[in-house]
């Protein structure tokens, strides 16, 4: 993915986990999906149209459009107030692609570091699986917060690690980042948990009651 466009991911990642906790109202988040979606649907586009059959730059764009209809669906429902079980289902759909494109970050393209980003994304897309495409709310604000980490350790900071050239590459790096990202959910897990309501009563209600 290249760093420029991965930078503006991280930037919609943040801003839709932001919408997940009740931050940021979903119509207010819907123009950076727009934005976003469009550029990840038009710039892969064009790099294909200049790749002259080159299997690697077509393998390389190919993953971009799996986001940019994300965040193009996701402006879709917000804007006309669609229910969100297709976009869920889709969400499963690009889960299992992400999982194709980590396993060949470390089999064929040689980049572990970013195979372990891509199953971070396959971990969070299968959230948004449960969240919207089985409707399981219990679990919104734990995917708000994981999202939100996503977007600022796989998206933002990667970005400028690339476009600095200071990439991390190797094993060393790859395990780093996969420690990292089970940290991250563990800490969305636990921030997002539901808040329970006590069922203890003041003793005289109760008696009171009874």
């Amino acid at each position: 993915m290249g760093s420029v466009g991965l930078l503006y991911v991280g930037a919609v990642l943040v801003i839709n986990g932001l919408m997940l906790l009740g931050v940021v109202p979903g119509k207010a988040a819907a123009a950076m999906n727009l934005f976003v979606g469009a550029m990840q649907v038009v710039f892969p586009t064009i790099i294909l149209t200049q790749s002259d059959g080159d299997p690697g730059v077509i393998l390389g764009a190919s993953g971009l459009f799996l986001f940019g209809f994300t965040y193009l669906y996701v402006a879709w429902n917000l804007l006309t107030g669609a229910p969100g079980e297709g976009l869920g289902w889709f969400s499963l759909f690009v889960a299992a692609c992400a999982v194709v494109y980590g396993t060949l970050h470390f089999t064929l393209i040689d980049d572990p570091l970013f195979g372990v980003i891509w199953f971070s994304w396959a971990v969070l897309w299968s959230m948004f699986f449960v969240l919207l495409g089985l409707g399981r709310e219990s679990i919104q604000r734990r995917t708000g917060w994981f999202t939100v980490f996503l977007g600022i350790f796989t998206g933002a900071i990667p970005s400028f690690l690339l476009l600095t050239q200071n990439y991390p590459s190797g094993d060393g790096s790859a395990l780093i980042g996969a420690a990292l990202a089970v940290g991250l959910f563990v800490l969305a897990w636990l921030l997002g948990a539901p808040k329970r309501t006590s069922i203890s009563r003041d003793k005289n209600t109760v008696d009171a009651s009874t």
